[in-house]
């Protein structure tokens, strides 16, 4: 009975609390609101071009000092992890819920992991990983591209670089912050990595830790640009290949049959006008087109690695239009002729908008080959509501479970990526799937996350019914 009491005291005690932090935090900021609308009405046309200017160097300490302010809650929001959302990446809930990118949102969360201090178990606070940076930031004397001109300073040293060494540059570099443009502290940065590694020695490690092949998003004209930091052993192998294939003459797309062996005849190498940078490009994708062609990759989530396009019919018919591959790209239908007619990607063709239903019923388990063409053109990718995670890289999941009597039907199948494939299940705190009457996959989060349940799908896959028609045009 005693312990009863005691618990209840203690639950009374505790929503108090926070209900008091509440207000608190409310009261905070409408405050700041009211002052941020006060900023936005000043009276701007009778202030002198000194007083303009100085204001916007005010304003910029302002916003630099609510950068500092955000990196805490951020870092305690990613140590308490996902649970009370239903589960996932936090970046992906963060994103959703500030409208920003997953890259920007993954992006504070690992300048708040560095600019934060750090909670033990035990309750007990630790300076930041970068305590002087994130007191500048604080301060709002330096801004968020200081703090990344420090940040990829410290990354990209070697790690044989000594601790007492890091925290000097960091030191010295915060304090160049304050009076420099992040462009001036980068060029200091990069004399003070000649200081501390005068021989210019990278362990293999240490170069590991930089390679990656970044591809941006596809551009209006459907092209696409990037980065990327190659091994020395990956650069070996480019520089062999294109000393072939990039040669003049070699892998014309323009040729009638474009030279890929052997050594080109004079007339194909005096009529190529391409750059070498457009050689080399040509030379990538031969090399791409043979590794798919050749069928030496395998196979990947019960399909072949290859080109996987799904396209209405009535745009096939009149060449114009676009596809979308399983990857979430957009190809022209030039293009896709082009390629159908040399390695014949997986093409998926429905009338309009609708997908041609594929029933096996309870004869297996795992979803066909057929069944996975149909889920490409139906969900494009992930269907859990804002998940970016494209079909190449999807799971299928019975929207009635296989144990329960779901059975392997192309509309009790849907596309979920692996990490939200993972959040699905009957019992609370799971997501469950099921299918609304327009044919989308919908999802109902647990008690917790929403309690009115309200079903949610994705859209991220589906831009042209989000948009509709435009200026009288039909979405793509």
């Amino acid at each position: 009975m005693l312990q009863r009491t005691i618990r209840k005291n203690l639950s009374v005690v505790s929503a108090t609390v926070r209900v008091m932090y509440s207000g608190e935090i409310d009261r905070a900021y409408a405050a700041a609101e009211r002052a941020v609308a006060a900023l936005a009405d000043l009276p701007i046309d009778r202030m002198t071009a000194d007083e303009l200017l100085e204001g916007r160097a005010r304003h910029e300490r302002l916003a630099r000092s609510l950068s500092g302010a955000d990196r805490r809650p951020l870092a305690r929001l990613a140590e308490l992890g996902t649970v009370d959302f239903g589960g996932g990446r936090l970046g992906l809930i963060l994103a959703d819920r500030l409208r920003i990118t997953p890259v920007e949102a993954g992006r504070r969360l690992h300048e708040a992991a560095d600019l934060a201090p750090r909670q033990l178990e035990t309750g007990e606070l630790l300076p930041p990983q970068l305590p002087q940076v994130a007191e500048a930031e604080r301060r709002g004397d330096i801004g968020t591209g200081h703090v990344k001109v420090i940040r990829d300073f410290l990354r990209d040293l070697p790690a044989a670089v000594a601790l007492e060494d890091r925290i000097s540059a960091e030191n010295r570099l915060a304090d160049l912050s304050t009076r420099m443009r992040p462009d001036e502290v980068r060029r200091c940065a990069h004399r003070i990595a000649a200081y501390l590694n005068p021989d210019d020695h990278f362990t293999e490690r240490d170069r590991a830790r930089k390679r990656h092949f970044t591809m941006h998003p596809q551009g209006a004209d459907k092209m696409r640009t990037g980065s990327f930091c190659l091994e020395p052993e990956v650069s070996a192998y480019l520089e062999a290949i294109f000393a072939k294939l990039a040669s003049p003459g070699m892998c014309h797309p323009e040729d009638p049959e474009p030279t890929v062996d052997g050594v080109p005849d004079p007339d194909a190498v005096s009529r190529d006008t391409r750059s070498p940078g457009q050689r080399r490009h040509d030379a990538l994708s031969a090399i791409c087109r043979d590794a798919v062609a050749s069928e030496r990759l395998g196979s990947h989530r019960g399909l072949p690695v290859t080109v996987i396009a799904t396209v209405t019919l009535q745009d096939l018919q009149d060449h114009a239009g676009v596809a979308t591959t399983g990857g979430g790209s957009l190809i022209p239908m030039r293009d896709l002729i082009r390629m159908a007619g040399r390695n014949m990607p997986y093409l998926c063709v429905f009338d309009d908008h609708s997908a041609r239903p594929l029933y096996f019923g309870r004869a297996k388990r795992l979803a066909g080959p057929d069944q996975r063409l149909a889920l490409h053109a139906l969900d494009r990718g992930c269907t859990h509501p804002g998940c970016p995670s494209s079909a190449y890289i999807c799971e299928t999941h019975h929207l009635r479970e296989w144990a329960d009597g779901g059975a392997t039907d192309t509309d009790n199948l849907t596309l979920v990526c692996p990490t939200h494939h993972r959040m699905i299940g009957t019992d609370s705190p799971r997501w469950r799937t099921s299918r609304n009457r327009a044919g989308r996959t919908q999802w109902s989060p647990p008690q917790h996350v929403d309690p009115s349940g309200r079903p949610r799908t994705n859209g991220y896959h589906h831009p042209e019914q989000q948009v509709g028609g435009f200026n009288g045009a039909q979405p793509p």
